[in-house]
């Protein structure tokens, strides 16, 4: 869909107010001058005559109506598990997600209302309950509908037409939640505590990358743990846009994960559980890169 930006960051200027703006091919960095934009919602924005200093990058969208996560969809990631070929993508949600300018972690000793769900920004640390256990990552390329959208057709400009553009995304998941004996075969629970869905951390319209084939790689601690291309995707943007939206309305804001290849730390010898502290960077070509680190307690 046609949008007014190339490459949208959300920040909080050096004042303290929150904005839209274009990211320099680069990436934007704190103290960098960048133009902004008018407007509530990425879907809506239009130019301004202003520029802002970048004071902290956060999330790119304030809330989402819906995460959708695709499972099994590299052929590397099912061959690691020992599984066959599913003959349709799984399909599993994390629940929505609002975020608050007062950080989370002052929300969570506060007691206050409002949780801020799944969704989390590019470079937040990312709070772990303990019963949280067999932490995994999953670096993921994720996509943002632009418009509600109905029975689209992977035959048509679905993509052109309907996507607001591409981020980066970080599956988090409890693998101990996720085992059948505690998940009775459902992936949902295992990835839907808060803040297990970062984003980020720029948004990349379809204009720019029409048809993504990039090249991803996911480090913990400085070390290289996944590295693939989104070329990879047994089921492609088309394709799942299709299958998510037969007979049901996509709204706008809802954000999509394509799913992880291989190299994720459950099938690592030994498995590479995140710990207290450690450091997932995510990047993905084109895009940029998001940094979370684990805060366990």
């Amino acid at each position: 869909m046609k949008t007014a930006f190339r490459r949208l960051v959300r920040f909080k200027t050096s004042e303290g107010k929150i904005k839209y703006g274009e990211a320099p091919s680069e990436g934007a960095s704190v103290g960098d001058v960048i133009k902004t934009y008018n407007g509530t919602f990425p879907w809506e924005l239009e130019p301004s005559d202003e520029q802002a200093v970048v004071g902290e990058i956060l999330c790119p969208l304030a809330s989402t109506p819906i995460f959708y996560g695709i499972g099994l969809n590299y052929k590397g990631h099912i061959a690691e598990a020992k599984l066959d070929v599913p003959p349709f993508p799984t399909v599993f949600t994390k629940p929505p997600g609002k975020l608050s300018i007062q950080p989370y972690f002052a929300r969570l000793k506060s007691n206050q209302e409002g949780i801020v769900g799944a969704l989390a920004g590019p470079y937040d640390h990312v709070h772990v309950d303990p019963a949280c256990q067999f932490l995994d990552h999953e670096r993921e390329l994720a996509f943002i509908v632009g418009k509600d959208v109905r029975n689209c057709s992977s035959a048509e400009n679905s993509v052109e037409d309907n996507l607001l553009g591409s981020s980066v995304g970080n599956d988090v998941s409890s693998r101990y939640w996720q085992m059948p004996e505690r998940s009775g075969g459902q992936h949902g629970y295992a990835k839907s505590f808060d803040q297990f869905g970062p984003i980020g951390p720029v948004i990349v319209s379809t204009s720019e990358i029409p048809d993504p084939r990039l090249d991803l790689k996911t480090t913990l601690n400085g070390e290289e743990r996944q590295n693939s291309n989104t070329g990879g995707l047994l089921s492609t943007i088309p394709q799942i846009l299709e299958r998510l939206s037969r007979r049901t309305t996509l709204r706008e804001g809802t954000v999509v994960m394509t799913g992880t290849p291989s190299g994720v730390a459950a099938f690592s010898k030994p498995p590479a559980w995140l710990k207290d502290g450690d450091m997932v960077e995510i990047k993905i070509r084109q895009i940029g890169k998001i940094r979370d680190k684990t805060v366990i307690g």
